[in-house]
C-alpha cells in the first residue's frame, strides 16, 4: 500500500519519502474517499463505513483550510490536481 501511496503522491510533493506534508496527507484521504464511495455504491447500508467517510471527509476539509490559510498556491494546485472543489470559507 505504500508503493501505491507514493505513486499517487509523486507529482504533489518534492521529496520522496514526504508522507507527512498536507499535500500528501490530503491526496492519500482522497484516495482513500474514492475507495470507500464505491463500496458504499455497492453496499449502501453499510453505516459503520459510512460513519468513516465522514470522518474521512472532514479531517480532509480541515487540512484543505489549513493548507488555504498557509500556502495559496500549494492549495489551488492540489485543487486542480485532485480534482476536488474549492471549500467555502467561514
Amino acid at each position: 500500500m505504500i508503493k501505491k501511496h507514493m505513486s499517487i503522491n509523486s507529482s504533489l510533493i518534492s521529496r520522496k519519502k514526504d508522507t507527512g506534508s498536507t499535500e500528501s496527507q490530503i491526496s492519500y484521504l482522497t484516495d482513500l474517499v474514492s475507495k470507500l464511495t464505491s463500496h458504499l455504491k455497492l453496499h449502501p447500508k453499510d453505516y459503520s463505513s459510512q460513519r468513516g467517510l465522514w470522518k474521512l471527509l472532514g479531517k480532509r476539509k480541515r487540512l484543505l483550510r489549513y493548507l488555504s490559510e498557509k500556502n495559496i498556491t500549494s492549495y489551488t494546485s492540489i485543487i486542480l490536481t485532485l480534482g476536488i472543489r474549492k471549500s467555502e470559507k467561514r
